[in-house]
């Protein structure tokens, strides 16, 4: 890499870093720890994925780091998956499938999720490549929410130096039925900085958190920060994975979080063609 590209690369994880501290109720969504690229799935093509993350060391009680609803954090699995369909090359719809096992439960229904994303302009036009998220969410409450129903929106802002890429997702979430329906938008981040080694194997920092509400955020030891060293890749048949380990860095975040999520393209891509 370049001295350039270095010096780039380190004041990417210093900016993501600092969006870390001091961004973002402080509630992460632990079905979806992921970080959305300004890419898009090409249309006429489907993808299935599946998100899945365990609470290693958590919380005993509910409404505490990732539970929002009654049911205690601590070795519970979140299990996500994910039918993808790019609409037109520039535009892409999805739909999910929440589950959850609660320690010593079984597998429950825990919520749906519809969502839209999108780019604007090629890349490199702008400065940054732009893109855009709309996603509207049903949770299983009180179980695993306190709200029923919940809009989300984020831009997506991504910039390559080199084999780096830094990827940042701003979220602005309000709740539209359930509790908390008459309070303004909260505030939470997703964001990474990426490094292309091999394809089949490359490392990256991630980074998760929210602030709670907008004009009132949460003291700072009760919201939710994570940073979350991953590695990432495509096996062959066009499978991509994408598993990392997060650590909680307030007293109101999980302690550790291990993700796994499992993403196909290639191969069901192909049978709607």
């Amino acid at each position: 890499m370049s001295t350039f590209n270095r010096k780039a690369a380190r004041g990417a994880v210093l900016a993501v870093g600092l969006l870390a501290a001091v961004a973002g109720r402080a509630q992460v969504d632990p079905w979806e720890f992921e970080v959305y690229p300004y890419a898009t799935t090409p249309k006429g093509i489907a993808e299935f994925e599946t998100d899945n993350a365990v609470v290693t060391a958590g919380h005993d009680e509910g409404g505490e780091g990732t539970a929002a609803g009654t049911i205690a954090s601590e070795h519970m699995w979140f299990n996500a998956y994910e039918f993808n369909y790019g609409l037109t090359d520039r535009v892409e719809a999805a739909v999910y499938l929440n589950l959850a096992r609660p320690a010593g439960g079984r597998l429950r229904w825990a919520g749906d999720n519809l969502r839209l994303r999108g780019r604007l302009f090629e890349p490199g036009v702008l400065p940054v490549d732009l893109g855009w998220y709309v996603e509207l969410e049903w949770h299983q409450t009180p179980q695993f929410d306190d709200a029923v129903r919940e809009l989300e929106v984020r831009p997506i802002i991504e910039k390559d130096f080199g084999p780096v890429a830094v990827q940042l997702n701003p979220k602005f979430e309000k709740v539209l039925a359930g509790d908390g329906h008459n309070q303004g938008f909260e505030f939470g981040y997703a964001a990474a900085v990426r490094y292309r080694w091999r394809r089949r194997l490359s490392p990256s920092l991630e980074f998760y958190g929210g602030t709670g509400l907008i004009d009132q955020p949460d003291p700072a030891g009760e919201q939710q920060h994570y940073v979350c060293p991953a590695i990432w890749g495509q096996l062959p048949g066009g499978l991509e994975y994408n598993f990392g380990v997060g650590f909680g860095l307030t007293r109101g975040s999980d302690r550790v979080i291990v993700k796994f999520n499992l993403e196909l393209e290639r191969f069901v891509g192909a049978l709607f063609r």
